[in-house]
């Protein structure tokens, strides 16, 4: 990654060395040199750049009074800062501006380039790709809630046998708890197309316009029946050939 930076001081020498020491790092370009910062804030306005290094005391207007002005300006790509001063009294207000890094004077090459590196890592950084983790699945609900009378009941799907669709309602068949339990079939005031869009495809197959079954409850099988307990359902003609295809794979 490669850093547009600018460099701004009004003392000449020290601008020549900071504007040196950019042009012998690999991963800064040297893209304006300026000894006020309104002149600095004037070059910015029309070529916005990465990052600044930034002389404090400068008369006109300090750098820290352009840092609060770019602070306050800030844009999509507002420019970082790394402060270059010969007063160590400054750091705190660097710091209130959210400068990078803070040089004091006389600094040599391996401070300016600790600094410098610090700002290319900041920069990798928010412009790392975000890595988008594939979605799980949302877990499969293992139940459903019917209207029974004047309350909701909860029925899960595993109880299930078979679903017989009635005039107004459905008759939902429920596996008995003991062999010798007698489980009382629950009468629901809905129909038997709503509870078919409600039950999951891979567990349950209308197999007749007045039934559901629940697939993992099939005992037998003839050529147009199915046998679940007691109960021998009919499969009709609609149906048959989904059921087959349900066979094929069961056989």
């Amino acid at each position: 990654m490669t850093l547009n930076c600018i460099a701004v001081d009004d003392e000449p020498l020290a601008l020549g060395l900071v504007c040196a020491f950019i042009d012998k790092t690999p991963f800064l370009t040297l893209a304006g040199r300026y000894s006020s910062a309104v002149e600095a804030l004037q070059g910015l306005h029309n070529h916005p750049v990465d990052l600044l290094f930034l002389d404090i005391q400068m008369p006109d207007l300090t750098g820290m009074e352009l840092a609060r002005v770019l602070e306050r300006n800030q844009t999509g790509h507002a420019p970082r800062i790394i402060f270059t001063t010969a007063f160590n009294h400054f750091a705190l207000e660097g710091y209130k501006v959210d400068a990078l890094d803070y040089l004091l004077k006389p600094f040599n090459y391996e401070e300016f380039l600790r600094a410098a590196n610090k700002a290319r890592a900041y920069f990798e950084l928010i412009h790392r790709p975000v890595v988008t983790l594939p979605s799980l699945p949302e877990p499969e609900e293992e139940y459903l809630f019917l209207k029974v009378e004047y309350q909701l009941v909860r029925i899960a799907f595993n109880d299930i046998l078979y679903i017989e669709g009635l005039k107004d309602y459905v008759k939902v068949h429920l596996r008995k708890e003991r062999p010798d339990a007698v489980s009382k079939p629950i009468l629901s005031l809905t129909s038997l197309k709503a509870l078919e869009d409600k039950l999951p495809s891979r567990r349950f197959m209308r197999v007749h316009r007045s039934f559901i079954v629940a697939l993992d409850k099939i005992e037998a099988v003839t050529r147009n029946t199915i046998q679940i307990g007691t109960a021998t359902i009919p499969v009709s003609d609609q149906h048959k050939d989904a059921f087959n295809q349900f066979l094929s794979r069961w056989s």
